[in-house]
């Protein structure tokens, strides 16, 4: 997860002044009057929401080879920052950020009249960024740094509880678009690692978690307004036919129910990346808004996996589509915020090994979002999205004594083009 994520940060940071410079070549035959682009410089304070993951490995170094990934839970937080953004002459923008946040990110497990979960409560990170302005008014940036999280386990017994804290890293990547002069929106997806827990201390068990979080903010920069530098407008064109790719991570949940709900455990969590193809067709309404409809499928790794002895057991989200609309509203001379939501099938695959046993199947649900897309050039596009999907139960042929019910987040970063 690590790398892929490095990667896809570092492919941005090449792909940011490329693409705007070919922005510039491209339409300043067309329009040579230039437009302002926003000054990122400056103090700025924030405040919003997101969506969130966490993943729990477990290993115990008592049984030789065994080891679980994992335990997974979701849930929703609130977030606090503040930061200060520095632009040099070539563009680039370096800056600094402390975010504080507090949330119900959470696993939860019931037997009878008794429970147990475990949420990831609260904690911080501090990060440096780097960016760069892909279009006048929105700013493309990646970010890393260290994140500390508080851990808390509680029952139902009294007296029996347990918490922790962990240090790690985090990385990320967004975008931040000006609503007008001062205020500006950021969408911003981030992974934390944190290091390895030492459950109770005796040695015999080991918690490693990590978490992928979705935040939508609002913004006041001190500094906010127009610099003295200029870009080539794009006079896009959001009406026509378009096609797409995208990289992407994300993690899945898995909610077990047995016997009716005598037990409940939320739930079997796993993580991973994926690639995705698009195909749609979007119209401008009016001056403000966009409706249109696209196709989407995709490939992921996306796995929970336990190691026992040498052998393995793994459930994979190998490959899904998407049938999705839009409706979104211009927030700039070429942004577009939008939502989305629609139908979706996945495949999912049980497997061992050695290969004794196997399961496969096909799950329908629903998929909603919230996404940002950026006009590079009068024919491409770039985009930044976070997906929620949920999908039908599957008994295993039990005839409902077990009963396994998906659910996924995911973000992803791609490109368009328009015929």
């Amino acid at each position: 997860m690590k790398y892929f994520v490095a990667g896809a940060l570092s492919t941005i940071l090449m792909m940011s002044p490329a693409l705007a410079a070919d922005m510039v070549v491209e339409d300043a035959i067309a329009a040579p009057s230039g437009a302002n682009i926003y000054d990122w410089s400056g103090f700025h304070v924030g405040i919003g929401g997101g969506t969130g993951v966490a993943v729990h490995d477990l290993s115990s170094p008592i049984i030789g080879g065994v080891s679980f990934n994992g335990i997974g839970g979701d849930g929703v937080f609130g977030q606090v920052s503040a930061g200060y953004d520095f632009v040099f002459d070539n563009g680039f923008l370096l800056g600094a950020e402390v975010s504080g946040r507090y949330g119900g990110v959470k696993t939860k497990a019931s037997l009878g009249g008794l429970s147990a979960d475990v949420t990831a409560e609260y904690g911080f990170d501090a990060v440096a960024r780097l960016g760069y302005s892909v279009a006048p008014n929105v700013l493309g940036y990646v970010l890393g740094g260290y994140s500390w999280q508080r851990f808390d386990v509680a029952t139902s017994v009294p007296g029996i509880a347990y918490d922790w804290d962990d240090g790690g890293y985090v990385l990320g990547v967004g975008m931040e678009t000006v609503l007008r002069n001062n205020l500006t929106l950021k969408s911003e997806y981030r992974y934390s690692k944190y290091n390895s827990h030492d459950v109770l201390g005796l040695g015999g068990l080991f918690v490693d978690p990590s978490s992928h979080t979705f935040l939508t903010s609002l913004n006041y920069r001190f500094n906010g307004g127009p610099s003295s530098q200029t870009m080539a407008p794009v006079n896009y064109d959001w009406t026509g036919f378009k096609v797409g790719a995208s990289v992407g991570a994300g993690a899945l949940v898995h909610d077990i129910d047995v016997a009716g709900g005598v037990f409940n455990f939320n739930g079997i969590g796993g993580e991973g990346i994926f690639g995705d193809i698009n195909i749609g067709y979007d119209h401008q309404i009016n001056e403000r808004f966009v409706g249109g409809i696209q196709i989407s499928g995709r490939y992921s790794n996306m796995q929970t996996e336990l190691n026992i002895f040498g052998g393995t057991a793994d459930i994979t989200a190998d490959y899904g589509i998407d049938v999705l609309a839009r409706l979104g509203m211009l927030v700039g001379d070429r942004s577009l915020a939008y939502v989305i939501g629609g139908y979706s099938w996945q495949h999912f695959d049980l497997s061992t090994s050695p290969a004794i046993f196997s399961y496969d199947w096909d799950a329908n649900g629903f998929t909603v979002g919230t996404g940002l897309e950026v006009a590079f050039s009068q024919k491409i596009t770039g985009f930044t999205e976070y997906r929620y999907s949920q999908y039908e139960s599957e008994d295993f042929g039990s005839g409902g004594f077990l009963e396994a019910t998906p659910r996924m987040h995911t973000v992803r970063m791609g490109v368009k083009y328009k015929f």
